[in-house]
């Protein structure tokens, strides 16, 4: 089933079985209000095998990965870890394509790629590849707010690599091959 599989993907133990339905969650979410589903309702969705509903919904991708419904769940549900599960599989399976959050696969991996190399985001080069690749009109509304941030140090012109970004690369290399091994 669907939540056999959600439970064998996600690392540690997931305890998805042990929600109790109680929206915890959903109203802990800074980011609930853009959600389609509350993560509650994702979860009787995966019981009730609706995979491809899952899969397509924004849910997942509007999780900022705050950990304050997992911090906050009265029965300790690993529900950010769930969250990262479900972004896998829709990439895996093409179908965050139907999502209303589309672009978010793309927003990810531009992070990723800048965590991989400097061991840390880089905003001005994260918003700036993002919105030139995903909305290159919207760059310039955004332009007022970067040059502020600028002038009051707020964001750097070029990325910084952090100290032992070689042990760091080492970590996420065996990471990838567990990953891949499994």
């Amino acid at each position: 089933s669907f939540l056999d599989e959600v439970q064998a993907r996600t690392p540690g133990e997931s305890r998805l079985l042990m929600c109790i339905q109680c929206g915890t969650c959903g109203g802990s979410c800074p980011s609930g209000a853009d959600m389609q589903h509350t993560p509650r309702h994702i979860f009787a969705m995966i019981r009730a095998d609706m995979r491809d509903e899952v899969l397509s919904s924004n849910t997942p991708w509007y999780c900022v990965s705050c950990y304050f419904c997992t911090v906050r769940c009265p029965q300790d549900v690993a529900i950010t870890d769930i969250m990262y599960t479900l972004k896998r599989i829709s990439i895996q399976q093409g179908l965050y394509r139907k999502s209303t959050a589309a672009d978010a696969p793309g927003f990810s991996q531009t992070f990723m790629d800048y965590v991989e190399n400097y061991g840390r985001s880089f905003e001005l080069g994260l918003a700036t590849r993002y919105h030139l690749s995903y909305h290159p009109l919207d760059v310039m509304k955004m332009a007022p707010m970067g040059v502020g941030m600028l002038r009051k140090g707020r964001m750097d012109l070029m990325p910084k690599k952090i100290k032992g970004i070689d042990q760091l690369k080492s970590i996420l290399a065996k990471a990838k091959e567990l990953e891949a091994a499994s």
